[in-house]
């Protein structure tokens, strides 16, 4: 499966997830390229957009080397991995000087794209996770672990394109996964699109700007 760009596959997965059109769901997009994805949703599902903030916390020595993440929210939730805390031999204090800088991180970002807009509130309500395309799984699966902690009613993972193995490991995680295409062997994401330029700060900014405003 091949889409134009990131409109086309958030208008494609917004008619996939028309059952939830009447259940005020909540949509939570992971910056930058599934903005553009859950733009489309929002507005199909006349639902409220918000973002979902995920920054790594690496090990100091090696920093491509997670040992944690920590997910935006109205407090800070943080993800440990303690296998890799475990062999990596990190102090607790590291952990915390990292955290703490990563946190800073996200803060800067949500008030870059949202400036003083609250956190749309989850508690007891249907979210829909929406990313531009899965490799790893890794980003999504920290944002699932945190959400369970807001207590939504249910979490649904909506995304476009992501490996078979991946995705089975996320639908065990959320309770429902809606993607569109799901190879055994995925490749590049960006194999999967005509149009996937990378997008900047400004393009976040004037698509969440461009939904209607939500109380």
């Amino acid at each position: 499966m091949l889409f134009n760009d990131r409109t086309d596959a958030g208008r494609r997965l917004a008619q996939a997830l028309e059952r939830y059109k009447k259940d005020h769901v909540v949509v939570l997009a992971l910056p930058r390229g599934g903005v553009q994805v859950a733009t489309e949703i929002a507005r199909y599902l006349d639902a409220p957009l918000d973002l979902i903030l995920v920054r790594k916390i690496g090990v100091p020595t090696h920093p491509e080397l997670a040992m944690g993440a920590i997910v935006d929210g109205l407090e800070p939730i943080v993800v440990r991995n303690e296998h890799v805390l475990r062999l990596a031999g990190v102090p607790e204090s590291s952990f915390e000087d990292v955290q703490r800088r990563e946190w800073e991180e996200i803060e800067r970002r949500r008030r870059r794209y949202l400036g003083v807009s609250p956190h749309q509130e989850v508690f007891g309500r249907i979210v829909v996770i929406v990313d531009d395309g899965i490799a790893t799984g890794a980003t999504m699966m920290a944002a699932i672990r945190a959400l369970r902690q807001r207590k939504p009613s249910k979490i649904v993972v909506a995304v476009p394109v992501a490996p078979l193995e991946e995705l089975a490991q996320l639908s065990q995680a959320a309770d429902e996964t809606v993607c569109l295409y799901a190879p055994a062997s995925l490749g590049a994401i960006g194999a999967y699109y005509q149009d996937f330029r990378q997008l900047s700060d400004d393009d976040v900014i004037a698509l969440i700007q461009s939904l209607p405003a939500t109380p």
